[in-house]
């Protein structure tokens, strides 16, 4: 199969490397003409996944006409951040079978990526690629399970036979709605966990690890909640995309949504944590979104809420947890 990868950090990458691995012609496309250029000599790719060789076999360009244009009749992964993927999609054919990657609801227009999609191609063949997953680990071949979310069972399948192998499961679902509210939910779920855990230890009555369980349990609960308010399907929640990915997420030492909360509860300021970051933390961005669209559901989301008045600065790390355990009893 002919697959191009738009975007070429560290999770198109890995990707990208798991696919010519597999034996298809594949094609990833950087931005960056100089850094692919020195991708294609050392067949590394030192800012983003320094560890991964890059196949032999794996095409590397800085020409996205090109790279389109290689996948006409196969399947291009668009593995920009968040916010490149309008502008990715305004500028593919309609008739290509198109996989995203990236999490979250579009500043702005608090748009989902298939919301996004029906807007601009109504037409094109889409879905989303997720599930619980770290990019170092999948370059490396270590064990994985992913979900492939589409209406169209064909291009689930597609998915399927382009990635699926020996160390790669992929799944398949037919709602991208719960998929990919799955996958925005967690990253701010995950800086609540990480501050959780970066204030452990802290006093005697510091949040300890029956603080974490409780954050994860009932950030899940927030996950489903909106999720179900906007369509999705309960059983999709308990799944790779919903549990699986919260769990890995607001609990891996390589998540950075969860290192921003780690950060947050040493006291540090955000631009800083995000200086040293490096790389983009979705749930930063996506945290205010995520409320929003709540909001405009009438959907309850204490957790989000607190993490979005601690990102704002509106709380701090102290006042944020103790505004979460002093609410009101109720059922669970």
């Amino acid at each position: 199969m002919k697959i191009s990868v738009l975007g070429a950090g560290a999770w198109g990458t890995a990707l990208a490397i798991q696919a010519a691995n597999a034996g298809h012609d594949v094609s990833l496309w950087g931005r960056d003409a100089t850094a692919i250029g020195q991708m294609r000599a050392s067949r590394r790719n030192a800012a983003y996944l320094p560890d991964g060789e890059l196949p032999a076999a794996l095409g590397l360009t800085g020409d996205r006409a090109a790279a389109i244009a290689h996948a006409a009749d196969g399947l291009t992964i668009v593995a920009t951040p968040m916010s490149g993927l309008r502008e990715t999609l305004a500028v593919l054919p309609s008739t290509q079978r198109v996989l995203w990657l990236c999490k979250g609801f579009e500043a702005g227009t608090g748009r989902l990526g298939h919301e996004i999609a029906r807007e601009l191609q109504p037409a094109m063949r889409v879905g989303s690629l997720s599930g619980p997953s770290f990019a170092q680990e999948v370059a490396a071949g270590r064990p994985t399970a992913l979900v492939a979310a589409s209406e169209d069972v064909d291009l689930a399948q597609a998915a399927v036979d382009a990635f699926h192998g020996d160390r790669l499961r992929v799944y398949t679902s037919n709602d991208p709605v719960g998929v990919e509210v799955g996958g925005a939910v967690k990253n701010v779920m995950a800086i609540a966990v990480g501050v959780c855990d970066g204030l452990s230890g802290a006093a005697p009555d510091a949040p300890g690890l029956n603080a974490r369980a409780a954050v994860i349990t009932r950030g899940l609960a927030e996950m489903l909640r909106l999720g179900l308010a906007l369509g999705a399907k309960a059983e999709t929640f308990m799944g790779l995309s919903g549990l699986g990915d919260l769990v890995l997420t607001a609990t891996g030492d390589l998540s950075r949504n969860r290192r921003v909360g780690l950060m947050l509860a040493q006291g540090l300021a955000l631009p800083d944590i995000l200086a040293r970051l490096g790389h983009v933390a979705e749930g930063v961005y996506s945290a205010p979104t995520v409320l929003a669209r709540a909001r405009e559901a009438g959907v309850e989301m204490p957790i989000t809420e607190a993490m979005v008045a601690l990102l704002d600065g509106r709380l701090r790390v102290g006042e944020a947890v103790e505004r979460l355990m002093s609410r009101d009893a109720r059922a669970e």
